[in-house]
């Protein structure tokens, strides 16, 4: 693109998906950060050098949880938003 030219339509709509696609992934990063970080304060009461058994599975079922939660919530605002319309 030249300078000062003006962007058309296709590269316009290629920037938008573009910047959509870097939102959703910031989003899936938010999420991720936010379930280790919650399931490890709980789970994980002195760190070392690798997780126990109970560790292990305390994690394991706090992500289970913590995504079917996130299924849930997103499935109720989905019907919500649905109904709205």
């Amino acid at each position: 693109m030249d300078e000062g030219a003006e962007p058309n339509e296709v590269q316009i709509r290629d920037l938008q998906s573009f910047m959509e696609t870097e939102q959703q992934k910031a989003v899936i990063q938010a999420a991720i950060n936010k379930l280790t970080e919650t399931c490890f304060d709980k789970c994980v009461n002195k760190p070392g050098a690798k997780l126990d058994s109970y560790e292990a599975s305390c994690i394991s079922n706090c992500a289970g949880r913590y995504l079917d939660s996130s299924v849930f919530v997103v499935s109720r605002m989905m019907q919500k938003r649905g109904q709205g319309q």
